[in-house]
């Protein structure tokens, strides 16, 4: 077996075994390794081979393994669903109360209340989606 070919074997395997870990150590190794295979491919010499290897992990390890986890840790920053729909705005289709009425929002009608307990909205009102509650639309009229 070629020492490129180890090297290669190597990098996948320590990759793979990243899914079990899940601290992406692993897969800085496995990088590093692959990095230790090109190097094998083209200069055939194991001391240079060995130091590619180390040279990329630690490189890795120390740059771009904090970057990674600090962007996978803080979360996504995009709100989906009904998260997505409060604070978007809506055009009343039908007199909304405090029983109900409709909007449009984001291209759907929605059914809505009022989020205050007298106000009406008359049809054609823009206005503000303040929370949804199950499916409806609690909305307050823009000042």
């Amino acid at each position: 077996m070629t020492p490129a070919l180890i090297w290669l074997i190597a990098g996948i395997a320590l990759m793979v075994a990243e899914v079990v870990s899940g601290d992406l150590v692993l897969l800085m190794l496995g990088a590093g390794a692959l990095f230790g295979a090109g190097s094998a491919a083209l200069t055939g010499n194991a001391f240079i081979d060995v130091a590619v290897f180390g040279v990329a992990s630690v490189g890795l390890l120390v740059l771009a393994r904090p970057a990674l986890k600090r962007r996978f840790l803080s979360g996504p920053g995009v709100k989906t669903n009904t998260e997505a729909l409060v604070g978007a705005e809506a055009i009343v289709l039908s007199t909304v109360d405090i029983q109900g009425g409709q909007v449009k929002l984001a291209g759907d009608v929605w059914s809505a209340r009022s989020f205050a307990g007298g106000q009406v909205i008359q049809p054609g009102t823009m206005v503000t989606v303040v929370e949804i509650s199950g499916a409806t639309a609690v909305v307050s009229a823009e000042p």
